[in-house]
């Protein structure tokens, strides 16, 4: 019985030993999957914070990009293709005319078609309508037609203004003409003619003795010029009384 009671505690100890190596091993190889971990994130970490300044100089580069239809240079100057020119001095190679598809101008060397088309100054006016009767033969013209009562831009003259207030103030000595208006700024432009409307303002006179050349008046302005004593052409008061 005794010898029993020794083997079982044997086996008991043994067991014991067996479970505590068996322990021992797993925080061992618990304690090096740690530090496996840790060393992979610290390495991960390292990379990461390689790998950052490479996405940043990437970034940097995506943003100076060139434009499209521009070169950019080593020098950093940027060459557009639009402003390219060829040498100074250099010959362009000649076209060379009629010599058949091989020299980019084809059988007809640039002259069109056949009959009215390859004619210098052939083709039909912008007036052509298809061979249709033509606006202008359309219209219901009657006899004693005058152009003149057409639109007044076309066929009317179209007169610079002048009214009196304007001349309030003017050197008498100093003839009024379309040159001498445009001068002192009263006139723009001279258009077809210049006249002399009777507009006038409260407090403006005319001086005495007024000179005018090369102008027509309104029947109000001469008989203000008339009655302020103005030298008035011959010609200009007969045409426009």
């Amino acid at each position: 019985m005794a010898e029993k009671k020794t083997s079982a505690k044997k086996t008991t100890a043994k067991k014991s030993s067996a479970s505590a190596k068996s322990s021992t091993k797993a925080t061992a190889t618990k304690k090096s999957a740690a530090k496996t971990t840790a060393a992979k994130t610290t390495a991960a970490k390292t990379t990461v914070a390689k790998t950052t300044p490479a996405k940043k100089t990437v970034a940097a580069k995506s943003t100076s990009t060139v434009s499209a239809g521009a070169i950019s240079t080593s020098s950093g100057a940027v060459m557009k293709l639009g402003s390219l020119k060829p040498a100074k001095g250099s010959w362009p190679k000649r076209q060379r005319i009629g010599r058949g598809h091989g020299s980019g101008m084809v059988k007809t060397g640039g002259e069109g078609g056949k009959g009215q088309t390859v004619r210098s100054g052939g083709g039909k006016g912008p007036s052509f309508e298809g061979g249709q009767t033509p606006w202008a033969r359309r219209l219901p013209h009657k006899r004693g037609y005058s152009q003149k009562a057409r639109d007044i831009g076309h066929f009317r003259a179209r007169y610079a203004v002048v009214n009196l207030h304007q001349l309030n103030g003017w050197d008498a000595s100093i003839e009024v003409s379309p040159e001498s208006l445009k001068e002192r700024g009263l006139l723009s432009s001279t258009l077809d003619g210049v006249k002399i409307l009777g507009g006038n303002k409260s407090g403006k006179t005319l001086p005495q003795g007024l000179k005018f050349r090369d102008v027509v008046f309104s029947a109000s302005a001469l008989e203000a010029l008339k009655a302020a004593g103005a030298s008035l052409p011959e010609l200009v008061q007969t045409e426009t009384a």
